[in-house]
């Protein structure tokens, strides 16, 4: 479906949960208030959801994401209602990886197609201090899982300050290299400030070529990242909260003050 600016609406991020296990500092900080269990969706109306924007909506790119996906339990359950659905051509999940030793072949059995693996360093030391409390032997424990299930176009998505010439984004590059994986580098956003660069390596931030609308983990469909504008589909319904949407998907996003990163997944 085209929006108001004629660009192809296809693309559903959904939140899935707002609980993470690490504590990132860009994203998740220490003192984000957890959501209670009520307000978070089901799986029967991230189904319902998900259903809706394929069939009548033509969606056919769906990500999940959080907090982090692999915290929510039964998601693997989730991934394979989800999998069921006709008219998915690429289903994709951004994940820390610390999860993928147990969770990658029984993910890519339920239907999963690709994963995203958020690193922003090979240095233990670093990687520890970044994640809060994450190991890196076991995130690459969770990569060599994860390619022995299958999953062959894994990307790495690296967080930067400014450039990918800092030295521990060089890192990832020469062990993506070295892996075969293809490295996206996401500079810190600020939400509330409206600061925000286009992902290199990616087309994350490209506004002419946006066709993302992001379902948060408490029903909030933001036809932009970078706006306030969001339809409630516990309030409205899934096919009202969609189409209006993607009829009022900003041609760009400016601030928001209602959104973290760990509800709505970036």
């Amino acid at each position: 479906m085209l929006d108001s600016f004629n660009r192809e609406i296809n693309y559903l991020r959904i939140s899935i949960t707002d609980k993470c296990n690490y504590r990132c500092g860009y994203c998740m900080p220490d003192g984000v208030p957890s959501l209670l269990h009520k307000d978070i969706l089901t799986f029967e109306e991230i189904e319902q959801a998900t259903r809706i924007a394929v069939e009548q909506f033509g969606f056919d790119k769906i990500r999940l994401t959080g907090g982090e996906p692999t915290m929510r339990r039964g998601v693997v359950e989730l991934v394979e209602m989800l999998s069921k659905i006709d008219g998915i051509r690429d289903f994709g999940m951004t994940t820390n990886g610390s999860r993928l030793v147990e969770l990658a072949a029984p993910l890519k059995k339920a239907g999963l197609m690709r994963l995203n693996i958020s690193l922003d360093s090979v240095d233990a030391e670093e990687y520890h201090r970044i994640t809060g409390k994450g190991d890196l032997d076991q995130l690459f424990a969770g990569v060599e899982a994860a390619q022995s299930a299958g999953f062959n176009a894994i990307k790495i998505n690296c967080v930067i300050e400014k450039s990918p010439d800092e030295p521990a984004a060089q890192g990832v590059a020469v062990w993506g290299k070295k892996k075969g994986f293809d490295v996206r580098y996401i500079r810190q956003m600020d939400l509330a400030r409206g600061k925000f660069w286009q992902v290199i390596g990616g087309d994350g931030g490209n506004c002419p070529q946006c066709g993302r609308v992001r379902l948060s983990s408490t029903g909030d469909l933001f036809p932009c990242l970078f706006s306030d504008i969001h339809y409630n589909i516990r309030e409205l319904g899934v096919e009202q909260a969609m189409r209006l949407a993607i009829q009022n998907k900003p041609e760009k996003g400016d601030v928001s003050h209602l959104k973290a990163f760990n509800t709505i997944g970036g």
